[in-house]
């Protein structure tokens, strides 16, 4: 079965959800737009359009082949693409978690975090090096299980498709019943964020659920307003760069290390670890700030 591709179908509104985010930042004089980050989140974005075009082929003979072994006979029926999509949605959760917590999968994500601004030109700033990085791998279970992979490649666009809304601003709580489900802008404005307490929270896609059932969400706080973009932040708006800075990062500290315990720790450890020093990883800052806080309470 041949499905459309949800993102393509979508972009005309990314279009127009951008030009109206931009009109209602210069009224509200809520959030903020800067055009050189703005450019290099759409050069990114673009970037990334064509990475994917380019490993398109080797991604769909893999999941072809893992598709051989399959368990079951999924159909092609509503109940399936539903359960395809809940269950994509858990494997992004996963997907999403890893990298920010291991390093050679955050070399690929920190591209999307790596803007100091949230906005919607945001979610279009894309890793160009994931299928490098084997992200790939997160989604092949369920070519296992048994669903055809046209059907995870289009249940995978919806999310990304979804995804879209939340990177603004302009939006601030959605009904609680809705906020208690699904993702949001407020509850990702807290994934973006760099504030301790905030750090590394909130990873889910479209279904909140998951964080609140694996004990990773954080609410956004009134008391706290959002920093945006990395604990280190890049100094310069060039694309190039930003696509591949953590990558040299890890080039540099694997030719330096000097065991192989140092070797795991800097490609397979946390972002920020140091052989014997785990200060700026999201944990260590996040204990260094509690520690703070009870110092002044």
């Amino acid at each position: 079965m041949t499905l459309p591709d949800p993102v393509q179908l979508a972009v005309p509104v990314f279009v127009g959800l951008v030009l109206l985010e931009m009109v209602a930042v210069r009224l509200r004089r809520r959030g903020a737009y800067e055009w050189h980050d703005a450019g290099a989140s759409l050069a990114l974005g673009l970037g990334s359009t064509v990475a994917g075009a380019l490993v398109a082929a080797p991604v769909a003979g893999i999941a072809s082949f893992v598709f051989q072994f399959r368990l079951f006979e999924v159909p092609f029926a509503w109940w399936a693409f539903l359960a395809a999509f809940v269950l994509d949605d858990l494997a992004y959760y996963v997907f999403h978690r890893t990298a920010h917590r291991v390093r050679w999968f955050w070399a690929s994500h920190v591209v999307h975090h790596s803007s100091q601004h949230y906005n919607l030109t945001t979610a279009l700033r894309q890793t160009w090096t994931g299928f490098f990085s084997l992200s790939f791998l997160f989604r092949l279970p369920l070519f296992l299980i048994g669903f055809p992979p046209a059907m995870v490649v289009f249940v995978a666009g919806l999310n990304l498709v979804y995804q879209f809304w939340i990177h603004t601003e302009q939006i601030g709580r959605m009904p609680r019943w809705f906020e208690a489900v699904m993702n949001t802008p407020s509850h990702h404005r807290v994934h973006h964020a760099t504030n301790p307490c905030y750090l590394d929270r909130n990873y889910a896609g479209v279904f909140i659920v998951w964080d609140r059932l694996f004990g990773t969400f954080a609410p956004e706080r009134a008391d706290e307003p959002c920093r945006y973009g990395i604990v280190r932040n890049l100094p310069t708006f060039n694309p190039l760069w930003a696509a591949i800075h953590e990558w040299v990062a890890i080039g540099r500290d694997v030719l330096a290390a000097r065991s192989l315990r140092a070797l795991a720790g800097f490609t397979l450890g946390p972002p920020g670890w140091r052989p014997g020093d785990r200060s700026m990883t999201s944990d260590g800052i996040r204990a260094a700030w509690a520690a703070r806080a009870r110092e002044q309470a």
